[in-house]
């Protein structure tokens, strides 16, 4: 959990530096939600917007994915423009989240980032994409700003409530395109939900990776101690990715960041 720095005064107007990567220096990579930009300029062009407050809306987007290609403070002015057209606009609450230093602060404003989201939306479109939610990419700043709600509540140890959004994250969205089984896997095992991870483990039972089959053992091992079906995942877990176990024993230290990308199998995924 990474420590919570002091309080400055104002919902935006903490900031929180560009964390040190531990890995040397490394170029700048581009945030990926950037990439959204160029469908979102193509979808508007083929269903532009007729009313104002869409209108509006659009035009704060396209303030919000230029700020994902920029960095420090020209993000952040991008932001509080794109609120200023529109306050609708989930994403410019989630960029600001993201810069703040207070985790009180971040929480209030991915709250405001959630509510913005559902009044763009509006309730018919809940209805309508429920079960298949990312695929809409309107949908995708609402989906962003409960992630960081949920991650954000979970950090502040209201793990009960960050449960019940990840929950409804899923709901709308089984695919899981955000990740979010992985971190509410390690929300119901700390507060020993077993059986809603059981189910939760069942319903991604074709995840391959080294984070769930380990998950898999180690909920097996909660369950029936070191048992055969507790072995059978650990070994599955350690063909995945081999060096895990070093990681989990102490004999390798973490780094200070996390890699910026991930390979199957790799230590990097480790």
């Amino acid at each position: 959990m990474a420590k919570k720095k002091g309080k400055r005064s104002g919902n935006r107007s903490g900031r929180r530096k560009t964390p040190e990567v531990g890995f040397g220096e490394l170029p700048f990579l581009p945030d990926p939600r950037s990439l959204e930009g160029l469908l979102h300029q193509i979808l508007s062009e083929v269903s532009p917007q007729t009313s104002k407050k869409a209108s509006r809306l659009e035009r704060a987007q396209d303030l919000v994915y230029e700020a994902f290609e920029a960095e420090g403070e020209e993000r952040i002015r991008l932001a509080e423009e794109a609120l200023e057209v529109s306050p609708d606009c989930a994403d410019a609450y989630v960029l600001l989240a993201e810069q703040c230093e207070d985790l009180k602060d971040a929480i209030a404003l991915y709250t405001e980032g959630v509510a913005a989201g559902e009044r763009a939306l509006g309730k018919k479109a809940f209805r309508e994409y429920a079960g298949h939610f990312w695929q809409a990419i309107e949908t995708r700043p609402y989906m962003r700003a409960r992630l960081g709600l949920a991650q954000s509540l979970r950090e502040a140890g209201r793990r009960d409530e960050a449960v019940a959004h990840f929950d409804e994250i899923l709901r709308l969205n089984p695919d899981d395109n955000q990740g979010i089984r992985y971190v509410l896997a390690s929300c119901l095992l700390d507060l020993n939900r077993d059986a809603e991870l059981a189910r939760l483990l069942e319903e991604f039972r074709e995840d391959a990776s080294a984070a769930w089959l380990y998950t898999r053992a180690l909920t097996a091992f909660r369950s029936h101690g070191d048992s055969p079906q507790a072995r059978k995942w650990l070994t599955k877990g350690a063909k995945a990715n081999k060096h895990v176990p070093a990681y989990l024993l102490g004999t390798k230290t973490l780094p200070q960041a996390p890699p910026e990308l991930l390979t199957m199998g790799g230590e990097d995924e480790a």
